[in-house]
C-alpha cells in the first residue's frame, strides 16, 4: 500500500482500489452469473472466483491492513435489481447480528500499523455511478464515539444526509472496508443489475462466522489459499504467504 492509500484508510474508513480486475476477467465472471449457476459461496463458483480469495493485486492490502494471518471469513454475493432495496446503515459496536461476532469489528493505529477486525474486499463486476445506490457509507465513523446517536430515518435512507455518501465504483474496481465503519445498502435505481462479490476476511486469530470453510468441499486449492480458508486460532499459525 502507498502511504496515502494507508492515509484514506486511516482518515474515512474505506478505501476504493481501481482496476483490480481485467475487462476480460470481469467479462468471465458476468458470463457465468447470465447462466444462473449460482450455488452456494462465490468462491466455490469455479476458478475465476476461487482465485479472488487471495487475488494478488489485494494480497498485499490484506496482510498491510489485518495482518500476516490474515483468514478468509465468509463470502457472498449481491446482485440487484433496479428499485430493489437491502439493508439499512449498520456496522461498529451495533453491527453485530444472531451467528456473529459484534465484537470482530474493530478499527485499531498503533505505532505506524494499521490493524481491522472483519473487513471487506467488494469486488465489482458493474459499474456504479454516482446515485446509483449499492454501497454507501459514514466515512471516518469507524472512529466515532455517537454511532448510536444516528436517526432512524437517515439509517434507512428515508432521509438524504450531507454525511452519508455513495462512492462511485467502476466494474473491476475493489471497494475496501472496515465493519468498524458505518454503511449499508442504498436502493438501487441504475437499469442495469447491481453485480457485487463481498469477500469478508479476519485476522488469523478471530471470527465473524463460526460456519468454518471446509477445504474438501474445494479442488485445486493452492497451498496458500488453503492457509487462508484455515478456522480461527492462537498460537503456532502458518502466515498465509510463506517466508
Amino acid at each position: 500500500m502507498t502511504g496515502e492509500e494507508k492515509f484514506q484508510v486511516d482518515l474515512e474508513g474505506y478505501l476504493v482500489i481501481k482496476n483490480v480486475l481485467s475487462d476480460e476477467e470481469v467479462a468471465e465472471m458476468n458470463t457465468y452469473i447470465d447462466e444462473d449457476k449460482m450455488n452456494g459461496r462465490p468462491s466455490q463458483w469455479g476458478e475465476p472466483f476461487k482465485r479472488l480469495i487471495d487475488h494478488p493485486k489485494i494480497l498485499p492490502y490484506l496482510i498491510t491492513l489485518l495482518g500476516p494471518h490474515v483468514r478468509l471469513d465468509h463470502d457472498y454475493a449481491i446482485i440487484m435489481n433496479s428499485g430493489e432495496k437491502r439493508g439499512r446503515l449498520h456496522g461498529g459496536e451495533d453491527g453485530g447480528r444472531a451467528g456473529g461476532n459484534v465484537g470482530d469489528h474493530w478499527y485499531k493505529y498503533r505505532d505506524g500499523v494499521i490493524r481491522n477486525g472483519l473487513s471487506v474486499m467488494t469486488y465489482n463486476l458493474a459499474d456504479a455511478p454516482a446515485g446509483a445506490g449499492g454501497f454507501a457509507c459514514i466515512p471516518a465513523s469507524h472512529k466515532s464515539n455517537f454511532a448510536p446517536e444516528i436517526p432512524g430515518d437517515v439509517r434507512s435512507f428515508e432521509r438524504d444526509a450531507h454525511y452519508v455518501v455513495q462512492p462511485p465504483l467502476e466494474a473491476g474496481d475493489v471497494l475496501f472496508f472496515t465493519e468498524a465503519l458505518i454503511h449499508g445498502t442504498m436502493p438501487w435505481t441504475a437499469s442495469h443489475q447491481r453485480r457485487s462479490l463481498l469477500y469478508k476476511y479476519s485476522p488469523g486469530h478471530s471470527a465473524w462466522s463460526d460456519n468454518y470453510y471446509n477445504i474438501e468441499e474445494y479442488s485445486g486449492l493452492t497451498e496458500q489459499q488453503k492457509r487462508m480458508l484455515l478456522p480461527p486460532s492462537i498460537g503456532r499459525r502458518p502466515k498465509v504467504v510463506e517466508q
